[in-house]
């Protein structure tokens, strides 16, 4: 299996101990299979233990993991090292949000416009006309989104106004109209508000980087077409 070095380039932060941020260097040898994750693993136990970052469940469904890598929000656990084809992988927090130290990020924000009463479940698209076992009505499963946050880092209008929704919380809304028609009324002053879709740019790049296919600015289109119909 090919190997070769890799130097990861990290930016560090520890509040009143590495501030300001500085950037510091990592030599690690890495083979086809190294995700940026497992170099960061490979940081912490072997060179500095002090390296903070966020991590669970090392395959792209807890949406912890996500950080910039080299300048793009991604998810480090499904990111291959060979994959960014370059000798310097360099790491930073999400944009966007407040640093708790290293790559590790305060999400707490992320979460303050999304109602708890809305639904986390959706209706299952394939297999409706399996055999449904006793005791269900029908087969649910998690909405796609991950909850980590790249859409928004990704953003250009949530980083200068913070006052936006987001992306995520925009498609939320969505999808929430679609799952509870009773609450459209209510969703739609939401997403038409001062807060809403008219900050929208339209840039795409939370689509873009959304690594399990929400695609954030196709629901806000989709708000965008309702809202205007309303007019």
């Amino acid at each position: 299996m090919q190997e070769k070095k890799v130097v990861f380039k990290i930016l560090r932060y520890k509040p009143a101990v590495i501030d300001p941020p500085r950037y510091q260097e990592f030599e690690l040898s890495v083979d086809e299979n190294t995700s940026v994750l497992d170099g960061l693993e490979n940081i912490r136990l072997a060179q500095d233990a002090t390296l903070m970052y966020r991590h669970s469940c090392h395959h792209s469904s807890c949406g912890t993991c996500a950080c910039m890598i080299n300048g793009q929000a991604a998810l480090a656990c499904i990111t291959r090292v060979f994959s960014l084809n370059t000798s310097t992988v360099m790491l930073e927090p999400l944009e966007g949000f407040e640093r708790l130290g290293d790559l590790a990020v305060d999400m707490r924000g992320f979460f303050t416009d999304i109602s708890k009463d809305w639904s986390c479940l959706r209706e299952v698209e394939k297999g409706k006309s399996a055999n449904i076992p006793q005791g269900i009505d029908r087969f649910v499963r998690f909405e796609d989104c991950i909850e980590c946050g790249s859409c928004v880092a990704a953003c250009p209008v949530s980083g200068k106004r913070r006052e936006f929704l987001g992306p995520a919380v925009l498609a939320a809304i969505h999808r929430e109209m679609i799952k509870s028609p009773a609450r459209k009324s209510d969703l739609l002053a939401l997403a038409s508000g001062k807060r809403g879709e008219r900050h929208c740019e339209r840039a795409l790049h939370c689509s873009r980087v959304c690594p399990t296919a929400v695609y954030p600015a196709r629901h806000i289109a989709d708000l965008r077409r309702i809202i205007g119909s309303k007019i």
